[in-house]
């Protein structure tokens, strides 16, 4: 209770256990101050229903009728009550968007690959005869991405593996690496293209594939993996 921010820290307890007047005060003094994040996080007001349904998550109960923990029994009082606040706000909607590509279509250009990878006789949709060249090009994709990613520095293939292997949301991963979720994020993008275009360029000047190739190479490996196992990929 040395903690500066020893009143937050006793405003989330009585509302953890279900203090109707804690409650009203958190309510009125913490409702703007999560409106206020979720505009910042997306200023056409798509994160305000985040914003409210993180309330039921937050109100605790004390009479036994229902067994349910307040979200606020994981604020510890190492920051103010509104930046706490703020950072769960931001990682559910950092999820909630990594939710929604997931269940996005395929982009333009992917579609475009695929359809001229299609024509070409290369692809792999369903009644399509096997790519004869299937083989060659797992070797090829697994050979030059381990050489890209052998290039990386040994923070950067942390990074990956932290997010894409342990399956670490942002910020957990910008914990290990005590980075912002935000510049966790910006690394990671930027580690994707690297490996993109090294990978392609070795594709391309050392196996000589050529354009068709390329996108029967890709296309192929994306739709399935086969033997590439990247825990091997990124940490050996």
């Amino acid at each position: 209770m040395d903690s500066p921010y020893a009143a937050d820290l006793e405003l989330a307890r009585r509302c953890a256990a279900g203090d109707p007047a804690a409650w009203e005060t958190f309510v009125a003094e913490y409702r703007p101050v999560l409106y206020r994040a979720a505009d910042a996080l997306n200023r056409a007001g798509g994160a305000r229903d985040l914003a409210d349904s993180l309330y039921a998550d937050l109100y605790g109960l004390k009479d036994g009728t229902a067994d349910r923990r307040s979200l606020l029994h994981y604020f510890h009082g190492r920051s103010s009550l509104a930046t706490w606040l703020r950072a769960v706000l931001a990682q559910r909607y950092v999820d909630r968007l990594r939710a929604e590509r997931r269940l996005e279509p395929l982009p333009d250009e992917e579609r475009a690959v695929r359809g001229a990878v299609d024509r070409a006789g290369l692809g792999t949709s369903r009644g399509a005869p096997p790519d004869p060249d299937r083989s060659r090009y797992l070797v090829l994709m697994r050979q030059a991405l381990g050489r890209a990613v052998a290039r990386l520095t040994s923070r950067d293939r942390l990074r990956l593996g932290s997010y894409y292997l342990q399956e670490l949301t942002l910020a957990e991963t910008g914990r290990v690496l005590k980075e912002h979720e935000a510049t966790v994020s910006r690394h990671l993008a930027r580690t994707r293209r690297a490996i993109r275009d090294d990978v392609e360029r070795q594709l391309r000047d050392e196996a000589g594939l050529k354009d068709d190739q390329l996108a029967a190479c890709f296309v192929s490996v994306a739709d399935d993996p086969g033997p590439i196992d990247l825990k091997k990929v990124i940490y050996e």
